[in-house]
């Protein structure tokens, strides 16, 4: 039976995990991987990590020494792996869709909340405080979102969209076929759209595109939603953008330096991100811990689709969820 280090685990992962698992020793340690981690792993014949793991060059090349042959990843997203020291070494493995429901719906979620004010009304109503002041929204039905990203979830969330009436506009250079919507340039989305929400992978082309250049396009209280990766905006610049009000409020459930916060409890703690200590104090900013995927049906498929793939490595079956270093 090959042995499997699974790392950062959530007591959430151990349920699908537990149930499915069959044919490997799986060990489960809460620690990240990194490098100073990659000691557990020694003497294991591949590892599951996360998004939030740091797989650079010296964990990669430690976990080789180590004789590591797989790194399935129970995520799609791959940005924080060294994609060239793993070339010829060890095999890269994702999850490429789990549930784009679930994504696409938290993002629906993000922007109702902020345009409604729910999390200002919750707070109010629970210290008996029923006043309707400054929780005035606008209806969605007639008003221009723009999606960026037209894969799996940005179509689901084009649906949702339309489905409150909503005027879509999208830009994606990978386009889709006999698309319902209309797709546009970049600079036009950001000049027409009432609403954006980020659907795209982080790449280098994709890197900050939300920036202050961007935000400058923009129309007067635009709402910004960010469901995909923290890299894709310019964290200082959208702050600038909601001090001055060009955005009206940020839906986030990914920030750019999430590594070492997202998914743990630092509550007792004074955080030293300044940037991301003004962003949670704003009213009109809603923040959530990289949860968007957090359903049972995607926690689900995320321990099917992992263990499949270390069947189909183990049993030198190609799959289509092999990362290969000319996709980066």
């Amino acid at each position: 039976m090959k042995k499997i280090a699974f790392f950062d685990m959530k007591p959430y992962d151990l349920e699908w995990f537990d149930k499915l698992n069959t044919e490997y020793e799986i060990d489960y340690y809460s620690e990240k991987l990194t490098y100073l981690t990659t000691r557990l792993a020694k003497g294991y014949d591949g590892v599951i990590a996360f998004v939030n793991d740091t797989l650079n060059s010296k964990t990669i090349n430690q976990l080789y020494e180590f004789g590591v042959k797989v790194i399935a990843l129970r995520c799609s997203g791959y940005n924080n792996v060294n994609m060239k020291a793993a070339h010829d070494k060890i095999t890269i493995m994702r999850v490429p869709v789990y549930s784009p429901y679930a994504v696409a719906e938290h993002s629906m979620a993000l922007f109702l909340s902020l345009n409604r004010k729910i999390h200002k009304a919750y707070n109010r109503t629970r210290d008996f405080n029923f006043s309707l002041n400054g929780l005035t929204g606008f209806d969605l039905n007639g008003k221009t979102v723009g999606v960026i990203g037209t894969g799996k979830i940005g179509q689901i969330f084009i649906k949702i969209c339309k489905g409150f009436g909503m005027n879509v506009i999208a830009y994606d250079p990978n386009k889709i076929d006999n698309p319902d919507f209309t797709y546009v340039d970049l600079d036009t989305l950001y000049k027409e759209s009432d609403v954006i929400s980020l659907h795209c992978p982080l790449i280098k082309s994709t890197e900050y595109m939300l920036n202050a250049e961007a935000f400058s396009m923009m129309k007067d209280g635009v709402y910004i939603i960010n469901t995909s990766r923290g890299g894709l905006i310019e964290s200082e610049a959208l702050l600038n953008a909601l001090k001055t009000q060009k955005v009206a409020g940020a839906g986030l459930d990914v920030y750019e330096e999430e590594t070492e916060l997202f998914f743990e409890d630092f509550s007792s703690e004074i955080i030293d991100d300044d940037i991301l200590a003004r962003l949670v104090s704003l009213p009109n900013v809603i923040i959530t811990s990289h949860q968007a995927f957090l359903t049972d049906e995607a926690l689900k498929n995320i321990a099917e689709i992992t263990l499949k793939n270390l069947d189909d490595f183990f049993n030198g079956i190609n799959s289509e969820n092999e990362i290969h270093y000319n996709e980066k």
